[in-house]
């Protein structure tokens, strides 16, 4: 007769004890994920280096969270919704990832609002500005944690209003959301400041000629020509009006976001003068060089303030799980929120109800080459915006979470 082995009442229990930490182990094992450009127009400045950004502030929480490795997937959206729809949904249904980071697209964001809120997980934006995110489409689960529409449109015209008040602005705006949006809060800073705006284009990403587009804006006669781009678009619109001679003639060049990578692909001459706004620059203090040499060590350029503040909402989301005693969603929000963020690059930030980081911006302007001392030594800082007055204002806001 065969016998069937059947454990022990005690070594039974045992078994079910180490199965129930085994889940909860599993559980709260931590998985992240970054989604990002990695091939197109904004690769520069998010890309690669927001992965390794991500990689550092794994390696500076320990590597470990609650006990357990952290792990980290990333992906290339290729700046299309579905794309990037369709990677999120991968990750938080089949291969347990509880927050995403960077995005640097405010369409494909927007399209994740919803997303989050399905799946109760998390994102932290950089790199997208639409003011729908901290608006009409805020969510509790979706963070802002870089600069956005309102606060570039408030720094770059209250900076040259410093120097040309009253000026008259044209722009040359990409045609999708985040340009949209940018264009219209800039303008309203304009016309709030007492200036004028002669005149907009619009055109698709990725454009190559912009002859046409330029030539429009040096006929309108504005003071200021707005770029309302970034990444190559940007690039390839201020050597064209460079070729043109625009800024020699008189008119100002002024891309509402520019980096570094961007002033050394184009070279001072071409960018000298043009503003800045940022709310992270690789010269700044001690803490920032210290971690520009460590990144540029391993991505060979110093980061972007896309790359930082994945850094610092990667960091800050670890800090919280660890916190928190758990992985789970609402928990770990709450401590996010309840914890003044502090790294490198931010002193004691808060966490609005609309999921905006209240981190202080910066206002510089690109040196000339004689003010240029040493490699990379591109931005003189003009001002400090302090967070509380650097982002649209709660009672100006179209979000619900910023209601009574």
């Amino acid at each position: 007769m065969r016998r069937i082995w059947k454990p022990a009442a005690g070594l039974a229990a045992a078994l079910a004890v180490l199965c129930q930490m085994a889940e909860v182990q599993a559980a709260d094992a931590v998985k992240i994920g970054v989604l990002t450009d990695m091939s197109s127009v904004y690769s520069d400045f998010g890309g690669k280096g927001s992965v390794i950004a991500a990689e550092l502030a794994i390696e500076d929480a320990g590597g470990k969270v609650l006990g357990q490795p952290v792990g980290l997937v990333s992906a290339d959206h290729q700046n299309k919704a579905d794309i990037g729809v369709t990677a999120a949904l991968k990750w938080f249904d089949d291969e347990g990832v509880q927050a995403l980071f960077d995005v640097s697209n405010s369409g494909i964001s927007l399209a994740l609002q919803d997303v989050i809120m399905k799946r109760d997980k998390i994102a932290v934006f950089s790199g997208a500005n639409n003011k729908s995110l901290t608006g009409d489409k805020c969510t509790t689960n979706g963070l802002i944690w870089g600069y956005d529409g309102y606060a570039l449109a408030k720094g770059n015209v209250e900076g040259i209003f410093k120097s040309n008040p009253g000026s008259s602005w044209f722009f040359l705006t990409v045609d999708y959301a985040s340009g949209h949006g940018l264009e219209g809060d800039t303008i309203s800073v304009i016309e709030k400041l007492g200036g004028t705006v002669k005149g907009a284009v619009r055109f698709p990403l990725g454009t190559n000629d912009f002859s046409s587009f330029l030539l429009q804006a040096q006929g309108s006669g504005a003071d200021v020509i707005a770029l309302v781009a970034g990444g190559s678009d940007v690039r390839n619109m201020i050597k064209q009006a460079d070729e043109f001679g625009i800024a020699q003639a008189g008119q100002r060049i002024a891309p509402l976001f520019f980096t570094v990578n961007d002033i050394q692909g184009l070279g001072l001459d071409a960018t000298r003068g043009m503003p800045v706004v940022a709310d992270f620059y690789w010269d700044q203090t001690d803490g920032t060089r210290a971690f520009a040499e460590r990144f540029k060590a391993r991505h060979g350029k110093v980061p972007t303030d896309v790359q930082a503040t994945v850094y610092s909402s990667v960091l800050h989301y670890l800090k919280a799980v660890e916190a928190a005693g758990t992985t789970r969603t609402q928990a770990v929000l709450a401590k996010m929120k309840a914890m003044p963020v502090n790294d490198f690059m931010t002193d004691g930030a808060t966490i609005r109800a609309d999921g905006r980081l209240m981190r202080d911006m910066y206002y510089f302007e690109v040196k000339s080459p004689a003010e240029s001392k040493y490699p990379l030594d591109y931005l003189a800082q003009k001002t400090t915006i302090p967070g509380a007055e650097a982002y649209r204002p709660a009672a100006e806001s179209d979000c619900p979470l910023l209601k009574p």
